[in-house]
C-alpha cells in the first residue's frame, strides 16, 4: 500500500504535466492570429512610411533638378553674371563687330563694295558674303595692324558689361514682378516674356546710347585721317561740337532695336522651356540625371540663345543699318546727313536700294550668334556659381 503511494503521486504529476501543457499550446494557438496580424500591419505601416518618405524625397529631387529656373536667384546676380557673360562675348568676337559696323557705314561703302548680284543664288550669296568678310578682316589686319580688328573695344566693354548687366538683371527682376501680379498668378507665359523683354530693352537703351554712340565713332574712324584719339577725346569732342544730347543719336533706332532683344528672350524661354521638358521625361523615367547630361542641357540652352539670336536678327536687323548711320560722324559741311529714323530709312533705300538695309548681315551673323552662345552660357554658368554665396 506505502509502495504504491509514490507511483500514483508520480502519475498525477505528470497529468498535472500534460494538461498544463495542452493549456499553454491552446493559448498559443489562439493568440497567434493576432500576433501575425499585429506584425503585419506594423511591417505594412512601416513599408508604407518607408515609400512615401522615398516618394516625398524623390518628388522634391525631382523639383529640384526639373526647374532650376524656379529656384530664387537674388537680383544682383542677374546683374553680375549678364555682366560678365557680356564681357566674354564680346573680346572674343570683337573683330566681327569692327567688319559689321564699316559695312553698315556709307563711309567705308565704296571700300567694301560687296561682288554679290541678283544673279547669284541664295546660297551662292552667303558664301560669297562669308569670303568677303573674311577678305576685309584680312585686309583690315595688313593695312592698319592686329589692333585695328579690336578697335572700340574699350568703350564696347564699357558699354557691354553695364549693358548687359542692366538687360539681365531688368529681364529677370521684371519677369518676377508681372508673373507674381495678380493677373499671371504666377505662371509664366510668352506674355509675361514679351513684357519683360520690352522693360529691358528700353532701359538698356536709354542708359547705354552714349557709350555705343562713342564707339560707333571710333571704330569709323579712318587710320589716315583720325579725328579721335581715344574714347574720352571722342566723348569730349562730340560734346564740344554737336552738343550733349548729341550722345543719343540713334536712339529712336535703338528703342525700335528693342523688339530684336525682345524676341530673342521669347524665342529663348520657350526653346529652354522645350529642353527643361525633355530632362522631366527623362526624370520620369527613373534615369539618373549624369554629369554628362547636364553639360548636354547647357549646351542645348546656349545653342537655343545663338538660333534665337538668329532668327531675331534677320527679323529686325534693318534698324541696325539705321542706328550706325544715325550715329556716325556729321560730313565735311558739319552737317549730318541722316538726321531722323524715318528720314534715314527713307534716304538710305532711295539712294543705295532696299538690299542696303541688310549690309554687314553676314559679320554681324558671325559676331552676335556665337556671341549670343558665349554670353548666355556664361551668364548661367556664373548665376550658379553666384547662386551658391
Amino acid at each position: 500500500m506505502d509502495a504504491h503511494i509514490p507511483n500514483q503521486s508520480l502519475n498525477m504529476q505528470k497529468e498535472d504535466f500534460k494538461n498544463l501543457q495542452r493549456k499553454f499550446e491552446k493559448d498559443i494557438n489562439e493568440s497567434l492570429p493576432y500576433l501575425a496580424s499585429d506584425e503585419k500591419s506594423s511591417t505594412i505601416r512601416s513599408t508604407e512610411t518607408i515609400a512615401t518618405s522615398e516618394q516625398k524625397l524623390t518628388t522634391a529631387k525631382d523639383q529640384q533638378v526639373l526647374k532650376p529656373d524656379e529656384l530664387k536667384v537674388k537680383p544682383w546676380v542677374h546683374f553680375v553674371a549678364g555682366g560678365l557673360g557680356g564681357m566674354c562675348g564680346a573680346v572674343f568676337t570683337s573683330p566681327f563687330d569692327v567688319v559689321k559696323t564699316r559695312l553698315q557705314s556709307s563711309v567705308y561703302r565704296e571700300a567694301y563694295k560687296s561682288t554679290v548680284s541678283h544673279s547669284h543664288s541664295p546660297f551662292t550669296g552667303v558664301a560669297i558674303h562669308f569670303k568677303e568678310t573674311c577678305n576685309i578682316l584680312k585686309n583690315v589686319y595688313h593695312v592698319e595692324g592686329p589692333r585695328a580688328l579690336f578697335k572700340g573695344l574699350g568703350p564696347n566693354l564699357v558699354g557691354v558689361i553695364p549693358a548687359r548687366s542692366i538687360n539681365f538683371f531688368t529681364y529677370g527682376y521684371s519677369k518676377e514682378m508681372i508673373k507674381n501680379s495678380s493677373y499671371f498668378e504666377g505662371k509664366e507665359s510668352s506674355v509675361v516674356h514679351l513684357m519683360s523683354g520690352v522693360c529691358a530693352g528700353v532701359v538698356t537703351s536709354t542708359a547705354t546710347n552714349p557709350i555705343w554712340l562713342v564707339k560707333t565713332r571710333l571704330q569709323l574712324d579712318r587710320a589716315t585721317t583720325k579725328q579721335y584719339t581715344n574714347s574720352v577725346d571722342c566723348l569730349v569732342k562730340i560734346i564740344k561740337k554737336e552738343g550733349f544730347f548729341a550722345l543719343y543719336k540713334g536712339l529712336s533706332a535703338s528703342y525700335l532695336g528693342s523688339a530684336e532683344s525682345t524676341l530673342q528672350w521669347i524665342l529663348y524661354e520657350q526653346m529652354k522651356g522645350f529642353i527643361n521638358k525633355r530632362r522631366e521625361h527623362i526624370s520620369k523615367l527613373n534615369k539618373e540625371h549624369t554629369s554628362v547630361d547636364s553639360a548636354m542641357d547647357w549646351f542645348a540652352r546656349s545653342g537655343a540663345a545663338g538660333f534665337a539670336k538668329l532668327i531675331a536678327s534677320l527679323i529686325t536687323y534693318p534698324h541696325e543699318v539705321v542706328r550706325t548711320r544715325l550715329r556716325q560722324a556729321p560730313s565735311v559741311d558739319g552737317k549730318p546727313k541722316y538726321t531722323g529714323l524715318i528720314q534715314c530709312f527713307k534716304l538710305v533705300i532711295k539712294e543705295e536700294g532696299l538690299a542696303s538695309m541688310y549690309g554687314g548681315l553676314t559679320p554681324h551673323l558671325m559676331r552676335t550668334v556665337p556671341n549670343s552662345m558665349i554670353m548666355f552660357g556664361t551668364w548661367e554658368l556664373f548665376t550658379k556659381f553666384f547662386s551658391k554665396w
